[in-house]
């Protein structure tokens, strides 16, 4: 019993959570709880606690998670600041005289929200109260409407600058880093948060054309579920509503560009570029006249909020992972992953169930802080690009935001959405996207080089 004692503990927690107390909390708790017991039974040093604040410091001293406040206040900001309710509007004008032509706009411009903004929740809410009136108005099926919503708001969770990636990024370095030393091979490569980015974008524009040509799908064997918008809402010409979606566009594709550009070229570390995208947001809110204040004061506590919980969610990972790794409960990881049938396939295929089934209980913070830094020093050691596995592990964390009935995004929808939506007309609406999502995830197994071509191809390593 005492050897399946890091598998207890890890019980313990998703109980802990289950009941719903507060995650940072619980597994620091739950951690100490178990180093004390440990200490009394003799079963683990208590000395290996001193090792907390060199671990914290390295935390709050991390270059790269600088990033995660820089790229939150960027998203806060635009959100606020109305570019998606204009280029909602400018893509409904210039889609929606086709059959499924809102639905598209709708994707197209979550799309865009991801790459600005990174954060799923803010573009599924935002999304919800500036679209589903529009398209309960027009006819569109209740579960086709909140579907699309909900499928194109998780894209911020694989389209750079996804603050997902930039998570993982930091974990999968130090993992990277680790497996190589304990493989003998040095100076170690190294694996960067720009490699992540660069490697999502294959599969997540792959993501957006599989949305697309499901809508289109539907609309063409019913088009009574998507019908176009009628002329009335559509005012102009053809030239003029091209150009209304143009101008929408530029100045949001202009930061994207700055922001991933400069990463991707080697310009600029995420995190420089990070306060690039925190300027170019204001920018972009003084241009478009909705910069004031009381809104600059809105994102500042919304950036202190969501920051807080991450570093201190980080804070009690860190500590869990500490005691975790006290019980020996990596050596157990990886004896259970080598005698497993399949090999590395097999340890694979377990460790993205596994993580697809936390996703219901867990949110994407604590599975990358708790459960990658275990799984991810086997998995390399055996093998495994880390690019690729980053890019697996994104995609199938973004298909647990979706899942009935515990998915994230289904909970913010839900949130906003009016009462003559039901719930039920939610999970109808996303089961053919959770499909898509894990069509996607198997190509991507399938051919690694969906995500690694990429990288290879522009920084040749």
């Amino acid at each position: 019993m005492l050897e399946f004692m890091p598998l207890v503990m890890f019980a313990v927690v998703c109980l802990v959570l289950m009941l719903g107390y507060p995650v940072a909390l619980s597994l620091a708790g739950t951690a100490l709880m178990f180093a004390f017991a440990g200490s009394l039974f003799d079963l683990v040093d208590m000395s290996l606690l001193s090792a907390m604040p060199n671990r914290l410091f390295g935390i709050i001293n991390n270059q790269t998670l600088i990033a995660v406040p820089l790229f939150v206040f960027m998203g806060a900001m635009l959100e606020r600041a109305k570019i998606a309710e204009k280029m909602l509007s400018s893509m409904a004008g210039l889609f929606g005289g086709l059959s499924g032509g809102l639905g598209f706009s709708v994707t197209l411009v979550g799309m865009m929200l991801a790459a600005s903004t990174g954060i799923v929740g803010a573009t599924v809410v935002t999304m919800g109260l500036l679209s589903l009136p529009i398209m309960l108005k027009n006819g569109y099926d209740k579960g086709l409407a909140t579907g699309i919503i909900c499928a194109s708001g998780t894209l911020g969770q694989i389209i750079p600058p996804s603050i997902v990636l930039v998570l993982l990024g930091d974990v999968l370095s130090s993992s990277y880093q680790q497996a190589q030393a304990q493989a003998g091979i040095f100076p170690p490569k190294v694996v960067s948060v720009g490699d992540l980015f660069m490697g999502s974008i294959i599969p997540g524009m792959l993501l957006v054309f599989c949305y697309l040509l499901y809508i289109a799908f539907v609309a063409y064997r019913n088009p009574k579920l998507a019908p176009a918008l009628p002329a009335v809402d559509r005012q102009g010409s053809l030239q003029s509503r091209i150009f209304e979606a143009i101008k929408s566009l530029v100045l949001p594709l202009l930061l994207i560009m700055a922001v991933l550009g400069s990463i991707l070229k080697g310009f600029a570390t995420p995190t420089e570029a990070a306060s690039v995208g925190a300027v170019g947001a204001m920018v972009l809110a003084v241009i478009q006249r909705q910069f004031t204040l009381a809104r600059l004061r809105q994102v500042m506590l919304t950036t202190t909020k969501t920051s807080s919980m991450v570093f201190l969610i980080l804070i009690g990972a860190s500590i869990f992972s500490l005691v975790f790794r006290a019980y020996e409960g990596d050596e157990l990881i990886r004896s259970i992953f080598i005698d497993m049938p399949g090999g590395v396939v097999g340890a694979m295929i377990v460790v993205m169930l596994v993580m697809f089934l936390l996703g219901f209980i867990l949110d994407f913070i604590e599975i990358t802080f708790v459960v990658v830094p275990i799984v991810a020093p086997v998995l390399l050691m055996m093998g495994l690009d880390p690019v690729w596995l980053g890019v697996m592990i994104a995609i199938n964390l973004q298909t647990s935001f979706l899942t009935p009935p515990f998915g994230f995004s289904l909970f913010y929808l839900r949130g906003v959405a009016p009462e003559s939506v039901k719930t039920t007309d939610i999970y109808r609406g996303v089961i053919p996207f959770v499909g898509i999502q894990l069509f996607v995830l198997c190509l991507l197994a399938i051919w690694p080089s969906l995500a690694t071509w990429l990288p290879i191809l522009v920084y040749g390593s």
